[in-house]
């Protein structure tokens, strides 16, 4: 029995470190990695240098039909077991709301929400015991986000999606984990709209390394756990959450220059 891990946003990023700590052997009894993707000669330049077998998806997760697509793909192949499932694909920009586009907004729910759901619910039959899904929320979603309305609404969708849906699939042994990290430097940050604000987060709570994201998920992931939270300052954050008002957490913020 084939058994299969699935990354989307595989081609660069958070994404592509995941698929190269697998392929290092950090998640095991893996036989083929299906990398999801956009950007062609990206997820080319994965396949020559990941010694497992890569199954390349150039796909755009804003259109419905990728479901349909990779549905189709796993029908094709009885038997096979999706180990790994990965959320990563996403998009996100600063600013006032009020000064974003529509398909900005757009784009953000579609790639954070839908696509979130719609892969979990396309990829669930094929999965077993001991099948994990890992979907990448964010440390923005742990309170109400001025100047990132949207994006930190969405991944405060997938930080709940995920923990409910971990205690509906843990009786079967599946096991569901929301990671929250801090900003990293990937292709996110590429296009963030309004620098300025931007540039005031990464002063506030400053960026992480991919790398340590990644296993920090990995490992939560093996573990069952629901929550992977890789930065000690935001697991403190997250615990400030849960106790003091929302204007205060916001004020800390303006003090630290983030809002």
């Amino acid at each position: 029995m084939k058994r299969i891990a699935i990354v989307t946003g595989a081609s660069s990023g958070l994404g592509r470190e995941i698929v190269r700590l697998i392929d290092g052997g950090r998640w095991p009894h893996v036989d083929e990695i299906w990398a999801v993707a956009r950007r062609a000669e990206r997820l080319e330049a994965v396949i020559r240098t990941t010694g497992v077998p890569v199954r390349p998806f150039c796909l755009d997760l804003r259109d419905g039909a990728s479901f349909d697509i990779l549905e189709a793909a796993l029908d094709e192949e009885p038997g096979t077991t999706v180990a790994l499932l990965v959320n990563n694909a996403g998009a996100g920009t600063f600013g006032e709301f009020a000064l974003q586009g529509c398909a900005e907004a757009g784009n953000m729910v579609a790639l954070l929400v839908r696509a979130t759901v719609e892969l979990a619910y396309r990829v669930l039959p094929h999965m077993a015991a001991g099948s994990r899904i890992i979907n990448v929320s964010s440390v923005a979603a742990f309170i109400p986000q001025p100047k990132l309305a949207v994006y930190a609404a969405a991944k405060r969708f997938v930080l709940d999606f995920s923990r409910a849906l971990d205690v509906e699939l843990s009786p079967v042994g599946i096991h569901v984990t929301a990671l929250c990290p801090k900003f990293m430097r990937t292709g996110f940050i590429e296009h963030v709209g309004d620098e300025t604000a931007a540039a005031a987060m990464e002063r506030g709570i400053g960026f992480e390394r991919t790398e340590k994201v990644a296993r920090a998920a990995l490992s939560a992931a093996r573990a069952g756990k629901s929550l992977c939270i890789p930065s000690a300052d935001m697991r403190l954050l997250w615990a400030a959450s849960h106790i003091a008002p929302y204007r205060a957490v916001l004020a800390v913020e303006r003090h630290m220059g983030i809002i």
